[in-house]
């Protein structure tokens, strides 16, 4: 499974961004497909995920800095998975890497496959 993660960059408190993560592979639709994000100093948090067949989708509860704002979704015919991230904040500021898992799980240990990280960087 091979993860290419895009879609970052610099905006302004309250701005949105989407960030996409393009999977390939022969055998990507088997996976779970998460979201998790890595301000500097900190540990990988999780943010969110899902399956292809659109019957899972779960977020990062515990997180109540994102709850309501960040939606994950899917395009299957483009082997894709997105991130709407809306109302940012400099909190928010973050590297963002999309992972691949066979289970479901928030746990980033379990993610067997990752992609390189795309800068998400939100200005006061």
């Amino acid at each position: 499974v091979q993860l290419q993660a895009s879609g970052g960059g610099l905006v302004e408190a309250g701005d949105s961004l989407r960030l996409s993560c393009a999977a390939s592979g022969r055998t990507f639709r088997s996976y779970n497909m998460g979201w998790f994000r890595q301000a500097p100093g900190k540990e990988r948090e999780f943010v969110a995920a899902l399956n292809w067949g659109g019957g899972i989708i779960y977020y990062a509860d515990y997180l109540d800095s994102v709850k309501g704002r960040f939606i994950i979704s899917r395009e299957n015919a483009k082997n894709t998975v997105y991130l709407r991230m809306n109302s940012l904040r400099p909190e928010d500021t973050a590297v963002y890497y999309c992972a691949a898992s066979d289970i479901k799980t928030r746990v980033p240990a379990n993610y067997s496959y990752w992609g390189q990280g795309t800068q998400v960087t939100v200005s006061s």
